[in-house]
């Protein structure tokens, strides 16, 4: 088989060519953050490593909690219920609002339920705690609805899985009267 040389170089050869296959993989992956300890494992806050990471400013891949007030509210809902608009410019806004969820929410359709679940969608309480509308909106009554400038709570109607009728009691506050003003966004 040959000399001892010989074969020292062979295995010598052959442990550095299966190092090089196991730890070829390892090279070709970007560094990634390290995973937070679970809570009340791993070394106390002055004990962590305080150097400064690339990553730290980006968040995880898996959809971080969020405060919903503080994230993504639908531009122009200032204007819902606000002086100098009309309650058809808060019906507009209120369907372009869901016009954004469907984007948002694809498979979903439109928020459902009564107005307070809806409401409740809208300002966070979702798969991505998105908030198109702050929670603390003028527009919100305590009961957690959507109320129109008369302070009537909106009337949702679902009509399929992307239409439905929104519908404000009007001045006399009186759901299903002449003076309501429906929309069908």
């Amino acid at each position: 088989m040959g000399s001892p040389k010989r074969r020292l170089a062979v295995v010598i050869t052959g442990v550095v060519i299966g190092l090089f296959v196991l730890l070829l993989p390892h090279w070709q992956k970007p560094a990634s953050s390290p995973t937070a300890p679970a809570p009340g494992s791993g070394p106390s806050s002055s004990a962590r490593s305080t150097l400064p990471s690339p990553l730290a400013a980006t968040p995880p891949a898996a959809s971080p909690v969020r405060a919903p007030d503080e994230v993504d509210a639908f531009e122009g809902i200032e204007r819902l219920n606000a002086s100098g608009y009309t309650v058809k410019d808060d019906l507009t806004l209120l369907g372009d609002l869901l016009l954004s969820w469907q984007t948002l929410f694809p498979r979903q359709g439109n928020p459902w339920g009564e107005n307070r679940d809806i409401t409740t969608s809208l300002t966070g309480s979702n798969a991505r705690s998105i908030a198109l509308l702050p929670r603390r909106h003028p527009a919100i009554n305590t009961a957690g609805e959507l109320i129109d400038r008369w302070g009537t709570p909106y009337f949702f109607h679902q009509l399929s899985g992307t239409r439905m009728e929104i519908r404000s009691a009007g001045p006399d506050r009186v759901l299903h009267t002449d003076d309501d003003v429906v929309a069908t966004p």
